[in-house]
């Protein structure tokens, strides 16, 4: 099985003037990310905007952005949907592009059994030989992906993971208690990495390590060694950074932010916009209180 690694960034997928995809600094992107810290990227996540991508944008994005990886870290392809078969589809195409692993998002809007939940996710992996992870966000999708279904899709042996971004510490706990031995639990929220990891969960599925990936990285391996009071030193400092990344919808405030410190990432696509004066300034105060790790020239 392919090492993913314990930081992996959700990559914002950068645009142009005139709001198209920019395919030559989305690979400079996940370049500079994997300079910066990163063991890999996952391309069109939630921090993608992938409500707004278009599914050849996004097969274009991960043939380019996997070509340019290389072996140098592991390229992730959200291809979840709230439509199974389409989830399939995308997932299948992905597949053949080469990409190291899927996303699978729990399905959104249609509100979902777990039942339904269970056979979704089984029937996409029954459909590719790729890794798959599942990806619970209930904030985003309203329907959470309950402990004992997780549990129960942890048997399908090529559904290696999940990236938990409930906050349900309780649910979290009865995961990492009860999945197969090298199921990865990764954290979704930047702010629950240190806890998540703590109560035995691997790793994080990052947002802020756009900006301070070395720094988050140099916390994860010390909480991965042990180093448990050092870790919580680092995680304490770099929360005022974790918070403000999420002060409106992701991924407005770390596309602004980006800009700002000369990496160009392009505006959000509508719905989503620039954040108002005033909350650009309390982005940006606490954003240049930090070390940059991202390489911007």
């Amino acid at each position: 099985m392919t090492t993913f690694g314990r930081m992996l960034t959700a990559m914002v997928t950068p645009f142009d003037k005139e709001g198209n995809v920019d395919y030559v600094q989305a690979k400079k992107l996940a370049l500079a990310l994997i300079a910066s810290g990163s063991d890999g990227v996952v391309v069109v996540g939630t921090t993608g905007e992938s409500p707004t991508i278009t599914w050849n944008e996004e097969y274009r994005l991960f043939k380019e952005i996997k070509e340019a990886v290389g072996d140098k870290g592991s390229v992730i392809a959200g291809t979840g949907s709230n439509n199974t078969d389409e989830a399939i589809e995308a997932t299948k195409k992905a597949e053949k592009i080469g990409v190291d692993a899927a996303l699978l998002v729990v399905p959104y809007y249609n509100k979902p059994p777990q039942e339904g939940l269970y056979r979704h996710f089984k029937a996409i992996a029954e459909h590719t030989d790729l890794p798959c992870i599942l990806y619970n966000v209930p904030s985003r999708t309203v329907t959470s992906l309950a402990a004992d279904t997780c549990i129960k899709l942890s048997k399908i042996q090529n559904i290696i993971g999940v990236k938990e971004a409930s906050g349900n510490f309780t649910e979290i706990a009865k995961i990492i208690g009860g999945v197969r031995k090298d199921f990865l639990i990764w954290s979704g929220n930047d702010g629950d990495t240190f806890s998540l990891m703590a109560l035995g969960g691997y790793g994080v599925i990052s947002v802020a390590s756009h900006i301070v990936g070395l720094q988050i990285k140099k916390m994860v391996i010390a909480l991965a060694a042990g180093k448990t009071a050092e870790a919580a030193k680092m995680h304490r400092d770099l929360m005022p950074i974790f918070d403000i990344l999420f002060c409106v919808a992701n991924p407005i405030p770390v596309k602004y932010a980006m800009n700002q410190l000369g990496f160009n990432v392009g505006k959000c696509r509508l719905p989503l916009i620039e954040p108002d004066e005033k909350t650009a300034a309390a982005i940006m105060k606490v954003v240049n209180s930090y070390k940059i790790d991202l390489p911007v020239k």
